[in-house]
């Protein structure tokens, strides 16, 4: 009982699958390497989804390894459920700040249109530490924040919002809030649904969401 306890702390504190933790080599010492392998880098690189894993064992390392062999031991271990299922972006609001009440209210909008989600990780902003936005909990939407100081918790978001920045938001000079939101309602469209994502495979958002439905 206590080696289960050790484990299932360690893999908390380095936020790696339990089943990870567990994973037994199968069919042939290979695929121990590739798990071996996939296990470092997610460890290492907490940023890197399946498809910056792959690309760096055949094009960097030089493996020859299948890209379904290699995916199917990422799932085996579920290090895929390290990452934030589809990276698809559900808002963007554009404004001079973002108090608590605005985020509620973009909130509520995206549960009408989308459904209640289980979770919402956040950093310890003032608008996330409020009580408006703790009322959540009440609706049964579960709070995780990041530990202060620790934006690599959060390093999915922490890159949409390199990727915003540099892709649109640092592009051009607005005239006006109503320009600078047009763009980016333009932009995520166009993120979610053109725009192939190396992080889930090389495929978009919307395609994502297709395959699990």
């Amino acid at each position: 009982m206590r080696s289960h306890t050790t484990g299932a702390l360690a893999c908390r504190t380095f936020f790696i699958s339990e089943t990870c933790y567990r994973y037994e080599r199968k069919l042939s010492d290979e695929n121990a390497e590739i798990s071996d392998w996939l296990v470092r880098l997610t460890s290492n690189r907490r940023t890197w989804g399946f498809g910056l894993c792959f690309l760096y064992l055949r094009n960097v390392k030089g493996c020859g390894w299948n890209h379904k062999r290699v995916y199917r031991i990422f799932c085996e271990l579920e290090l895929n459920l390290l990452d934030d299922f589809n990276r698809e972006g559900v808002g963007i609001e554009v404004d001079f700040s973002r108090p608590a009440g605005r985020v509620v209210r973009s909130l509520d909008h995206i549960i009408e249109w989308r459904g209640k989600p289980k979770i919402i990780r956040v950093n310890n902003g003032p608008e996330y530490v409020s009580g408006k936005l703790m009322a959540s909990e009440k609706r049964g939407i579960g709070l995780e924040y990041i530990q202060p100081g620790k934006p690599q918790q959060n390093a999915n978001i922490e890159r949409y919002n390199r990727t915003v920045r540099g892709e649109w938001l640092g592009l051009y000079i607005f005239e006006t809030i109503e320009e600078a939101q047009e763009q980016a309602t333009q932009w995520r469209w166009t993120y979610n649904n053109d725009r192939p994502n190396s992080g889930i495979g090389g495929i978009t958002p919307a395609m994502k969401l297709r395959m699990a439905a």
